[in-house]
């Protein structure tokens, strides 16, 4: 079987799960649609998985130039938002953040959960906001009424 290509989704190294809704989705406000979410930190020494996300945001950008386009121009990449965070700058505060990036992911549809054999993990207490493994990613962009750029 022929193995699919897909720029813009990344396999982090091993990682650091924090601010994990993974089991059931949360709003962040009352207007807002309810979101499985985590934010994954990332050490600044684990620069194989760094290039692999810069590769696909980068990848994203390039697909989505026309979404990104307001009819005349499109945006340098340095110019909108991305995920890619720097805990240090961002969250200097949080000793969980030091030497280390970040991103938040999020999604509507559910995600898969599995363990290193890849089979699901049905017990809740073992994923939890805290615990080290690994994510699977994709990036996009994305374009609303007050903002644009790319998304995870």
């Amino acid at each position: 079987m022929a193995k699919i290509n897909n720029p813009t989704k990344v396999v982090t190294g091993i990682c650091r799960f924090s601010y994990a809704n993974l089991w059931e989705p949360k709003a962040m406000d009352e207007n807002s649609k309810a979101k499985y979410s985590v934010s994954l930190i990332i050490p600044k020494s684990d620069t194989k998985t760094l290039d692999k996300i810069k590769a696909a945001i980068q990848a994203a950008y390039e697909e989505g130039k026309n979404k990104l386009s307001n009819g005349k121009s499109v945006p340098p990449l340095n110019s909108i938002k991305t995920p890619l965070r720097d805990g240090d700058v961002d969250r200097p505060d949080d000793e969980a953040y030091a030497n280390s990036y970040f991103i938040n992911a999020n999604s509507i549809i559910a995600p898969g959960i599995v363990d290193a054999d890849c089979q699901a993990i049905l017990d809740h207490s073992e994923v939890y906001s805290g615990i080290y493994g690994r994510a699977s990613i994709n990036f996009y962009a994305y374009k609303t009424n007050t903002a644009r750029g790319i998304a995870c």
